[in-house]
């Protein structure tokens, strides 16, 4: 998943790092240029995969349905975040891709992932490179990406004995029932809206000087993913919090 990607010739190169390594969902949110023929000039033979691609306006609508976004950036945070190698971040997508669809996702050429952007991941994957010069081309960092998923799709077919011609698309987009419900991305936001809107209405939360709550909230419930039942459990909570205000504010604040 390609966020604002700003050359197309990076798409093509994109496109032919994935079908190298057996890849095919690729999803672009808000391109620069797109279609283009200096995309598909680079694509050199992964046509297909820039013709089946998926244009989205937002990353919000990129990601409905995925229940694990990875996002890969070399930017620092000020906010430490869980923090993955490319291994055990493309083993990860495949162990949980047999029971829902998951997400990769990388940023601008220039500046990468914003931190709202890494919001809605719940790891962050980073390629260690020389310390001096660490940023990597665009199409690049997905080969690197896409190799490890690649050889994490065949340890997994060595464990569980399934030998069938398959390719890391296949995996990628299962959605065989799993031993856990895991919530989509749009479920989480929905959560943290409304986690938001209590917490402004018992004073916990000033919205004028948010600082950095939400962002460390986002980060604690996005390393717990909890499940639908749980998440069940969480909104109900909430929900009796705002059914019990009006009870508790005094008259001033009442109107």
């Amino acid at each position: 998943m390609l966020i604002e990607t700003s050359h197309p010739g990076n798409i093509g190169a994109c496109a032919r790092a994935m079908k190298t390594m057996g890849l095919s969902a690729l999803y672009l949110v808000s391109p620069k240029i797109f279609p283009s023929g200096e995309a598909i000039a680079r694509a050199a033979g992964a046509e297909d995969v820039l013709e089946s691609a998926t244009v989205c306006d937002s990353l919000e609508q990129a990601l409905a349905g995925c229940t694990l976004v990875m996002g890969a950036s070399a930017r620092a945070r000020t906010i430490e975040w869980p923090l993955l190698t490319p291994r055990a971040c493309a083993a990860q997508l495949v162990r949980e891709a047999v029971s829902a669809p998951v997400a990769l996702v990388l940023g601008r050429e220039h500046s990468g992932l914003s931190n709202e952007e890494l919001d809605r991941c719940h790891y962050l994957a980073r390629i260690r490179a020389n310390p001096g010069f660490s940023s990597l081309n665009l199409a690049a960092a997905l080969q690197v990406f896409a190799y490890e998923i690649f050889l994490a799709q065949g340890e997994a077919a060595e464990e569980t004995g399934d030998h069938a011609p398959a390719t890391c698309r296949d995996a990628l987009v299962s959605r065989e029932a799993g031993s856990r419900e895991r919530l989509g991305a749009e479920q989480m936001e929905l959560f943290y809206a409304h986690l938001e809107r209590v917490l402004v209405r018992v004073g916990f939360l000033n919205p004028q000087y948010p600082k950095k709550l939400m962002r460390r909230l986002r980060r604690l419930f996005n390393r717990a993913r909890p499940d639908q039942n749980e998440m069940n459990i969480l909104r109900g909570m909430l929900t009796e919090v705002e059914r019990k205000l009006p009870a508790i504010e005094s008259p001033a604040q009442q109107e």
